[in-house]
């Protein structure tokens, strides 16, 4: 019924929209229908990225999601070992999700209880994901590597009117619990021993975080694959940050960065036959360069016109004000 609903949605909304587009632009790809899939995939990636990963990067915790991306390839390859070696049918995606979520869980407990700080758990729960998704590749003699190509780099062509629909799925799920959970969230994220004090469940909300962290990597991968999905966690967001005035200002500058990466990646993806993954991820890294230049540049103009102003302003009074006399 999900399956009939997208495929319902993507012929007859968004497809017809980008159909339309397409004849005003004079643009064909963008009537194409693997094209339609993958902006759409696009763009809900583009929306729960930065939704988790504002939270993460306030919380000093963006590197949770390159260690859950290289533990989802492990769950990939397991997907596809089990298939290779049992004949079996599962799905990647699934097993991906099932072996993300308990790493995401594993993450919290090592932080929590087994003493290790928290970027040395990060580490050991990296190396220890992608070593084990090699040793499966390898364990076949390499037969499962062709289909693990399109998972690790991510590829226009082989994203489904089922990834769509997980997509949608998961912009749903991540967008409703963040809306739920958003004040306790954003509590533990900037003072957890005051909301601990404020009889908060702190461990639960870390762990609720965790998981949609997981969820939104392997959601993602099958576009921008397992290397690179982790950026859009972290990129749009660093981007927002340096020109957000508040929280929730910096949700929204970073879903709308996200969106001109993705939209901007994908396009450039097809002109040019280049990775999607890594379209997207440089055109978010230019939009980061442009909000640190334009930061800087604000900075930078307003100390011009004050020491043409004040050419007399001494040693100590530049040095009160962060400069420095020539």
């Amino acid at each position: 019924m999900l399956l009939d609903g997208v495929e319902w949605f993507l012929e007859h909304v968004f497809g017809a929209g980008m159909d339309v587009l397409a004849d005003l632009l004079g643009t064909p790809m963008l009537g194409y229908p693997y094209m339609q899939r993958a902006y759409l995939a696009a763009v809900c990636i583009a929306v729960i990225g930065p939704v988790v990963g504002t939270f993460l990067v306030h919380r000093e915790m963006a590197m949770i999601g390159d260690t859950l991306a290289h533990t989802a390839f492990a769950g990939v390859a397991v997907g596809l070992f089990l298939n290779s070696a049992l004949s079996l049918t599962l799905s990647p995606l699934l097993t991906a999700f099932v072996v993300a979520v308990v790493t995401a869980l594993l993450v919290e407990l090592l932080v929590e209880h087994a003493g290790a700080y928290s970027d040395t758990s990060l580490a050991i729960v990296l190396t220890g994901g992608f070593a084990v998704g090699s040793i499966l590749i390898t364990a076949t003699d390499g037969g499962i590597a062709v289909g693990i190509d399109a998972y690790l780099f991510g590829s226009l062509s082989t994203v489904s009117t089922e990834n769509v629909g997980i997509l949608i799925l998961m912009s749903i799920l991540v967008g409703g619990l963040v809306t739920i959970a958003y004040r306790p969230l954003l509590y533990v994220t900037f003072d957890a021993v005051a909301a601990r004090a404020a009889r908060l469940n702190v461990s639960l909300y870390k762990r609720l975080m965790v998981v949609l962290t997981a969820l939104v990597v392997v959601s993602g991968m099958q576009i921008m694959g397992v290397i690179l999905v982790a950026a859009m966690l972290v990129v749009p967001v660093a981007a927002a940050t340096e020109v957000a005035r508040s929280f929730k200002q910096s949700i929204l500058l970073a879903i709308l960065a996200a969106e001109f990466a993705a939209i901007t990646g994908v396009t450039l993806s097809y002109v040019y036959g280049i990775a999607a993954g890594g379209s997207v991820v440089i055109a978010a890294i230019s939009v980061y360069a442009i909000a640190l230049a334009s930061q800087k540049l604000t900075y930078w103009l307003p100390s011009v016109r004050r020491s043409r102003h004040r050419p007399e302003q001494s040693q100590k009074e530049l040095g009160a004000d962060g400069g420095k006399q020539e």
